[in-house]
Order: C-alpha cells, then sequence, then structure tokens
C-alpha cells in the first residue's frame, strides 16, 4: 500500500535522527508552497484565537473542525467559511478526525483533562500538533506525551507563545550575562483582576446539541453543570489545575529559564479561597507558592479579583530581584529598575527603560511551527519544555493540596519518601477511557 505523505514525513524525520550525516538529503516535510491543513478539536475561546492565527499564515487551509458541543461547532464553521470560502468537514468525535489523512496538523485547544489523550493519540495517527497548556493535567500524563513524541517523530508546539516573543528572550539574554549582580529572589505572578465571583448554581440538564459524556470523558461521571463546561472548566480539579496551571506554566517557564535552574529542593504551597470563600470555584482564588533552589528561592503568587498594583500596575509578569537591579518582564516588554539606596548598591548602575514587545507573540509562535513542520526540526516550545514547566506547576498544586511542603526526586519522577504525593503524580481515568499505553 502507498504510505499517506504524513506517514512520509514523519518515517524520514525517524531516518534523518538516524543518520544524521545526510541531512539536506533524507529531511522530509512541506515544501516553501505546499498547502498545511488543520484541524481543529475544542473550537470555542483559544481554540478558535489559535485556528484564525493559522489562517492567517500562506498556504494554510482549515479542513476540519471538532467539538461536542454542536452549538459552536457549526457557529465555528459558518465563520471558518467566511474566512477561507469553504466550509470544513465537521466532526462530534476527534477520533474521525484524526482519520481524516488530509489533515496535516491538530490543534489541541480541548480543557486540560483531555490534552494527553487526544495529543498522543494525534502523535501515533503520524500528525503534527499544537497543544494548548498547560501540557496535560497530571505529572504521568506529561511524560506520555514526551514519550509518545520522541517515539513517533511529531512536530509537536506547546501554546506558551512566550517562548517565541522576542523581547521575552531579550531579558533572559540581559540577565544571562550578568548585568544585574547575584540574584537570590525570583517573584511570578498573576493577579486576575477582571475576574470576579462565580456563584454556585444547581446541576441542570445537559444543553440540546452537546455530548456531556464525551466532554467529560476520562474525567469522574458528574451530573451537567454549566460552572464546571466550556470557559470555567479551569476552576475544578477533575479538568484543571486553576491559576496555578493556567497562568503559571507562562511566567514560571520564564522564571525557571532565566535562572537556567529547573528543579528545585523543596515546594511549599498555601493560600485558598481567600476572596470569594463561598462561590462555586474549587481551585484557590489566592496562592503562593515557595520553590527552594538552595542558592535562591522562586515565588509564584496569584490572586483574583484585584491586579496588585505591582512594579507600575503589571497584573502579571516575573521579576528577578538582583543585587544591582531588578529585570521585570510581561507580555507588553521588559525594563530592569536600579537599586538606588541598598548595601549592595552600585553607583553606575543606571538599569535600562522598557523595552516594548512586539504584540505578536502568538503570530510568531505558530510560524514557528509551521516553519519546523517544513525542516522537522524542534520549534521554540517543545514537548520536553511544555512537560517540564506543567511538572513544575503541578508541584506547586500538589503541595497546596496537602497542605505541607514536599520534596521531589526528579530522576525517578516521584517524590521523596512521600507515597501520598506520588500517588498525586498519576493519572486516574473513567472507563471506558484508559490512561495511554506508549
Amino acid at each position: 500500500m502507498k504510505p499517506d505523505r504524513r506517514t512520509f514525513i514523519r518515517n524520514s524525520a525517524i531516518a534523518t535522527a538516524a543518520l544524521g550525516a545526510f541531512p539536506t538529503i533524507l529531511r522530509a516535510g512541506f515544501s516553501a508552497n505546499e498547502k498545511v491543513v488543520v484541524g481543529l478539536v475544542g473550537c470555542l475561546g483559544m481554540g478558535f484565537n489559535n485556528l484564525k492565527t493559522f489562517l492567517n499564515q500562506p498556504n494554510v487551509e482549515c479542513g476540519a473542525l471538532c467539538d461536542v458541543d454542536r452549538n459552536v461547532l457549526e457557529e465555528r464553521a459558518a465563520e471558518v467559511e467566511k474566512i477561507q470560502g469553504q466550509k470544513p468537514m465537521l466532526y462530534d468525535d476527534y477520533r474521525k478526525l484524526l482519520d481524516n489523512k488530509d489533515i496535516d496538523v491538530v490543534i489541541n485547544a480541548t480543557p486540560d483533562h483531555w490534552h494527553a489523550l487526544i495529543s498522543i493519540h494525534a502523535m501515533e495517527a503520524g500528525k503534527d500538533l499544537y497543544t494548548e497548556k498547560p501540557l496535560a493535567n497530571s505529572i504521568q500524563e506529561c511524560n506520555l506525551m514526551v514519550k509518545a513524541q520522541k517515539r513517533y517523530g511529531s512536530v509537536v508546539q506547546v501554546g506558551q507563545w512566550q517562548r517565541s516573543d522576542p523581547h521575552w528572550k531579550a531579558a533572559v539574554d540581559y540577565l544571562h550575562a550578568g548585568k544585574i549582580g547575584r540574584i537570590r529572589s525570583v517573584r511570578s505572578w498573576s493577579y486576575v483582576g477582571w475576574k470576579n465571583s462565580i456563584p454556585v448554581v444547581p446541576d441542570s440538564e445537559v444543553p440540546e446539541g452537546v455530548d456531556y459524556d464525551f466532554w467529560l470523558g476520562p474525567a469522574p461521571k458528574r451530573p451537567f453543570n454549566k460552572n464546571r463546561f466550556h470557559f470555567t472548566f479551569r476552576w475544578y480539579w477533575d479538568y484543571a489545575g486553576g491559576l496555578m496551571a493556567d497562568w503559571g506554566v507562562h511566567l514560571l517557564d520564564y522564571a525557571l529559564f532565566g535562572m537556567n535552574q529547573y528543579v528545585p529542593k523543596s515546594v511549599m504551597s498555601t493560600g485558598g479561597k481567600y476572596a470569594f470563600p463561598n462561590d462555586a470555584m474549587e481551585t484557590p482564588d489566592t496562592m503562593m507558592a515557595v520553590y527552594d533552589f538552595g542558592d535562591f528561592g522562586l515565588l509564584w503568587d496569584h490572586t483574583i479579583g484585584i491586579y496588585g498594583a505591582q512594579y507600575g500596575k503589571r497584573g502579571h509578569g516575573v521579576a528577578f530581584v538582583g543585587e544591582w537591579g531588578t529585570l521585570v518582564v510581561d507580555r507588553d516588554g521588559w525594563e530592569v529598575i536600579p537599586e538606588t539606596s541598598s548595601t549592595s548598591a552600585k553607583e553606575d548602575f543606571e538599569g535600562v527603560p522598557l523595552q516594548k514587545g512586539t504584540g505578536k507573540g502568538l503570530e510568531l509562535h505558530v510560524k514557528n511551527l509551521l516553519d519546523c513542520i517544513k525542516t522537522r526540526e524542534k520549534p521554540n516550545c517543545n514537548i520536553e519544555i511544555g512537560a517540564h514547566i506543567a511538572r513544575f506547576a503541578h508541584l506547586g498544586n500538589i503541595s497546596y493540596r496537602l497542605g505541607r511542603k514536599v520534596f521531589w526526586n526528579n530522576e525517578k519522577q516521584e517524590f521523596i519518601n512521600d507515597a501520598e504525593a506520588t500517588e498525586m503524580v498519576k493519572a486516574h481515568y473513567r472507563a471506558p477511557w484508559k490512561v495511554p499505553n506508549v
């Protein structure tokens, strides 16, 4: 049987890895003018933003949409038809989309509890992948996804698009040059001032057109409640990890990148529902996690309902506190604020005024993936990067949920002398769904 194009590309990538002496001869991918056909799974919110960004690139077409909410699916199909002049194929089961041989790249923008299954199945099907962050909803799933990518050779970009936004990299380059002196403290924060309380509402009937059992998938069986559905799924442990997993993976990623250290000696988290103690959220609206690296400490700090007025009203960011100055970076840009009166202050240190960002992080991230699909190189936020920072966020959440300090063995991917914490590393799937065997 004649292999399809995607199988040929995957096998050629494996051959390239094995016979690196002839990369220009054996490397296979898309030619510069060849059309790339994208399929989107999870069409609401960020999923459709991602798709539109793909369609703004040359030679990209949407071949298929998949969603368990038929109302969303039909609405997005009409919008895609307006953009590209033809309607994509529509599916309510992602596995049917993966069977479509015309699909080259899958965008996985489902809730977190679906990231691992769909991504691994997409890689098994020979598709390249853009998957939303956090990479997965458990540490075990992260490890399986990395294993799958190594086995199947798919090009995978994780949706932490700061990795493609040049001002973030410029800030890290400045840090790595040692220009603010020794750093003992790093702070990462997300203060979500726009978000209000989520009122408690009773369970209700499943909306017409929604396959709710499929939406739950491997998550525990529960009655339908609108607070757990669509955007607000992220505030429930069954499906996601709250602000720590949602914003934390963006910002903690650069905190670690800036320090060039990745494995903490211990993690201690605290917090709770301090802003809205009686609302419907399960995950904490206020949380602080301290990661101890031995020679510096890293603080994660989030809250809901206020912006915090930090470093000139920055509602999110990363601050590297050095002896001579503090480098602060967020999506708008980066700057260095000099120390002026401390015992470590440097008289001739002037700092750096605000260096503005491009505002094109997502666009550059998508372009980077498309380029890498052609070259079979690793993209800017490859699966190893996405997996590591998702694990890091899960460490903070596990400490919070246990209410105590935890100690991580990175080589064994388990907690040290802590069976209770190690059990929380694992994914627990509802039958008939099974944790993938890679």
